[in-house]
């Protein structure tokens, strides 16, 4: 490092400033980094003194000073303290002040650079002492200069940290919402695929299902149920729809079956007046009442109930949990069990069963008699006991659940 021309340059240490009131300013750490760029620049066009050393020996203010220039914010210079070498001598030192007084190692040749600042005796003077006479009126100006420059330094710094709190908070504001939409993604995976019900789909009101539908399905019925022997009468009306001789008839169903007993009604109304049963060709017709006199009652019973109407007419239907037409009585008895779960000669096919099941029994009624079939191959008569068997003697007969199938 260059050395002044009263001996060895030594660091002079910078006076430390009171503390400002939070708020009341810019940063001390910015403006002493101006200062010193500011004062680097004086000392480089004053006289022309000391520029040299000012390349060599203050290079760091000098390059942050140029940085500041191109519009690059300098970097804050730690103030540093120096312990004073020899007296103290009342207004010949330099000002401890960064900015306001040549640096150390700039009065290169008789303290021109400096104006007698680099005498070499260490001094730190008082601060009513820091500029010196002869640089009054550019230290004014350079103050003034300096004091814009640090208010634009801290315009410029409250920007920035406008821009990057402005930042943080985008950032941390889309991470809660990616966070809050991964909850209601996870919250909706976890009601809809882990056991979700994930939003509850929409009710769908019940659909009513038709008559070939109900017909179609089998219902739950115990074969060794035995009921109340307690009936109820359908309600309603079914006129016969034929010109034939009249039949009428009422429907009763069992307390406590569990079974609907107005499709039953139906498909009795609707079995016995079909052309291919007793009403073919006109001969018969069938009409429903709930009151007054009928011909006869068809019964929908459990299979214990029907057991002891059946037996009033000497019939035993225990054995094989069957139906049976009671002559002695006014009741043509439907086994329940049946009605519900059909057998096993008609597997899956429970409607045409149900249809059999009407037209055997109302066949005994108006004065048929059990029949096979004598081909092999051939439709089952009505009048078989098909619930029981479709083969005899070798000879394979098909259900069948009419009188007059080819009708």
């Amino acid at each position: 490092m260059p050395t002044g021309a009263a001996g060895p340059g030594v660091p002079i240490p910078r006076q430390r400033r009171a503390q400002s009131a939070p708020g009341a300013g810019p940063r001390q750490d910015y403006l002493d980094a101006f200062r010193d760029g500011a004062a680097e620049e004086g000392g480089k066009s004053g006289d022309g003194d000391g520029t040299e050393s000012g390349e060599d020996g203050a290079t760091g203010a000098t390059a942050r000073s140029r940085g500041a220039s191109r519009g690059t914010l300098p970097r804050p210079v730690p103030v540093q303290f120096a312990p004073p070498t020899g007296p103290t001598a009342a207004g010949t030192g330099t000002s401890p002040v960064a900015g306001t007084g040549p640096r150390a190692g700039s009065g290169g040749s008789g303290g021109r650079g400096g104006d007698g600042g680099d005498g070499g005796d260490g001094s730190v003077p008082p601060a009513a002492d820091a500029t010196p006479a002869g640089k009054s009126a550019k230290s004014a100006k350079g103050t003034k200069g300096r004091t814009f420059t640090g208010i634009a330094a801290a315009a410029v710094t409250t920007v920035l940290a406008v821009v990057v709190a402005g930042q943080v908070a985008d950032d941390r504001s889309e991470a809660g919402a990616a966070q809050t939409a991964g909850g209601q993604d996870e919250g909706a995976r976890t009601a809809l695929g882990g056991g979700v019900q994930a939003s509850p789909s929409p009710s769908h009101s019940a659909v009513a299902l038709t008559y070939e539908q109900k017909m179609n399905l089998k219902y739950p019925l115990s074969p060794a149920l035995k009921g109340s022997a307690r009936f109820d009468v359908v309600p309603g009306f079914a006129k016969a729809p034929g010109r034939g001789r009249k039949f009428t008839y009422r429907v009763d169903v069992e307390q406590g079956l569990g079974l609907d007993g107005r499709l039953f009604a139906d498909a009795v109304q609707k079995t016995l007046n079909d052309d291919r049963s007793w009403a073919h060709g006109g001969a018969r017709t069938f009409e429903r009442v709930s009151s007054g006199e009928s011909d006869f009652v068809i019964t929908l019973a459990s299979p214990g109930t029907t057991a002891v109407w059946c037996e009033k007419s000497g019939l035993d239907t225990t054995e094989d949990n069957v139906s049976c037409d009671s002559a002695a009585t006014p009741r043509v008895m439907i086994n329940a069990y049946r009605w519900a779960q059909g057998a096993k000669t008609y597997g899956d096919r429970i409607y045409p069963y149900r249809q059999m099941l009407i037209n055997h029994e109302v066949g005994h009624r108006l004065g048929h008699n059990h029949v096979t079939c004598e081909k092999d191959g051939e439709l089952a008569p009505v009048m078989q006991q098909q619930t029981k068997f479709l083969d005899h003697d070798g000879i394979h007969c098909l259900p069948n659940s009419w009188p007059y199938p080819k009708s």
